[in-house]
């Protein structure tokens, strides 16, 4: 109930719509979720259009050392959203967020990753870190659907507390088709091709 009504809550802030070009929305396939990253909205606003039951096993990954100021953001990201938070800097062996993700989606969860790993402040959209190509040759079975977040950076815009009325949209790409004998590079291009090709026409790129 609680989480249902922070869908509902999120989808009235944002005014989002989903718009499915690409996969089925009740399909019951793992999946990463791998979208652009413009606000503190954006892992919300994903999880907040997925359907219902696509909604209690999806994680949202996030930034363990944004999240875990305090109990309240922590309460937020792991109560509210069952977030999966990762550590950015420190990483060992024992402590590999690669490893982390893997054995979420081997429990049968699906995932929300934002590649870029940090937020862009005027909408573009910037090259790929490796962590997407790490995961998905961990688990290459796991379905890459490309997701384009509009207008969220202007909904909440970096350093702004309270959101601002606009509409934003969220569009839900093909998944990503294996291409064997790719390379990393190769791989991330593709991957953010993928999300690209999904911005509207006149959208900031």
């Amino acid at each position: 109930m609680l989480r249902s009504s922070a869908a509902f809550l999120t989808k009235l802030i944002t005014g989002t719509r989903p718009v499915w070009q690409g996969c089925d929305p009740a399909c019951r396939e793992r999946r990463v979720y791998f979208a652009n990253h413009g606000s503190h909205l954006d892992f919300a606003t994903l999880w907040a259009t997925l359907p219902a039951e696509a909604r209690e096993r999806t994680r949202p990954v996030a930034a363990a050392d944004y999240w875990n100021r305090n109990r309240f953001t922590r309460g937020i990201a792991c109560g509210l959203f069952n977030a999966l938070l990762i550590s950015r800097e420190g990483i060992t062996r024992k402590e590999n967020p690669i490893t982390r993700m893997a054995d979420a989606l081997r429990q049968g969860e699906s995932l929300i990753l934002f590649p870029e790993g940090t937020r862009s402040l005027d909408g573009t959209v910037a090259d790929f870190k490796s962590g997407l190509w790490h995961l998905a040759h961990a688990m290459p079975e796991v379905a890459l659907v490309p997701v384009f977040l509009q207008n969220l950076n202007r909904v909440l815009p970096k350093g702004h507390v309270l959101p601002i009325p606009l509409l934003s949209t969220v569009v839900f790409g093909t998944p990503l088709p294996a291409v064997p004998g790719e390379t990393k590079p190769e791989f991330l291009r593709r991957a953010r091709t993928a999300l690209t090709d999904l911005i509207p026409a006149g959208s900031f790129h």
